[in-house]
């Protein structure tokens, strides 16, 4: 009887959620400071073995004594001075984003369509990083009513729930999104404009 192969077990590849590659190519993308803290937060025994140990480690130590001694790049090698390069433009987008987040408001509008019916626009979540599509759709599910993404006249995405919830809606926002102050979240009334009186016929 012959001997039979036993089955190879598949290999669990981690692949990075901020730049989609496997860890260890984290350094060739241009978001190696975010990559860093995802892998912190969710694998932090291939963190350390990435960032601690070897050559990775040995690079982002000579990138930080530039940092913080402000010595030139041109002391760097080659590799060392492509990831100085990439760290700091990805730590300048990184202040810049936070930035906008800090000084971003969210608009959450109560609409009149007609003398009875109100809807609920919400505008500028996005901007922390939320998926408008998964945020309609929790929407829906909270309040028993139709939630979609729509375009508003600035060609800009918004969240449009068919109903008065205004309030209800800041709450919410509040509660699964700590991210977002209190202080960046604005309620509007938008009431149905009367329409123009006729002009008196010409005399």
């Amino acid at each position: 009887m012959s001997d039979v192969a036993s089955p190879v077990a598949a290999k669990d590849v981690v692949y990075c959620q901020v730049c989609t590659f496997p860890p260890e190519y984290c350094e060739f993308g241009a978001s190696l400071p975010r990559c860093q803290k995802w892998l912190e937060a969710n694998h932090p025994d291939l963190y350390t073995k990435l960032y601690h140990e070897g050559d990775l480690a040995e690079k982002l130590q000579k990138v930080n004594i530039v940092k913080s001694e402000g010595a030139a790049l041109e002391e760097l090698d080659s590799d060392t001075k492509k990831l100085a390069k990439a760290i700091g433009k990805e730590e300048a987008k990184m202040k810049r984003e936070q930035v906008k987040k800090e000084t971003t408001i969210v608009t959450i509008k109560r609409i009149a369509r007609t003398k009875k019916k109100r809807v609920t626009s919400i505008h500028n979540l996005d901007v922390f990083d939320i998926e408008l599509k998964k945020a309609a759709k929790m929407f829906a599910s909270r309040y028993a009513c139709g939630s979609s993404v729509s375009k508003n006249n600035q060609n800009q995405d918004e969240i449009i729930i068919q109903g008065d919830v205004m309030e209800e809606v800041k709450a919410l926002i509040l509660k699964t999104w700590p991210v977002i102050p209190e202080k960046n979240i604005r309620m509007v009334e938008e009431k149905k404009k009367k329409p123009e009186a006729p002009l008196p016929p010409p005399q």
